[in-house]
């Protein structure tokens, strides 16, 4: 998979936002990278050293509309922690 097609968005809530003063950052990632993977294309996206990451898969949650049911897509979320020395990544600094 090429860097791009397993970083899907950064995921911008006050929980995440509050997590960048320590160079915390939370992104929406494809549901198959593997940990190694993610940790490349943040690497080779943003020209930051990563020091820790941590995943979580998110099931679909459960709606309905009238009398069907059907779930909403499962993601996977990757928090990444940068290294001391790296620099920030600006997206989440804008605005």
């Amino acid at each position: 998979m090429d860097a791009r097609d397993i970083i899907r968005r950064p995921i911008i809530t006050e929980a995440s936002m509050a997590q960048t003063e320590r160079k915390r950052y939370v992104f929406e990632v494809d549901t198959r990278a593997t940990k190694p993977e993610i940790k490349k294309a943040i690497e080779e996206i943003f020209d930051v050293q990563v020091s820790g990451l941590n995943t979580a898969n998110v099931r679909g949650k459960k709606k309905r509309q009238g009398r069907y049911v059907g779930y909403t897509r499962k993601l996977k979320k990757a928090t990444v922690t940068l290294s001391k020395d790296s620099k920030d990544i600006q997206i989440f600094n804008e605005g």
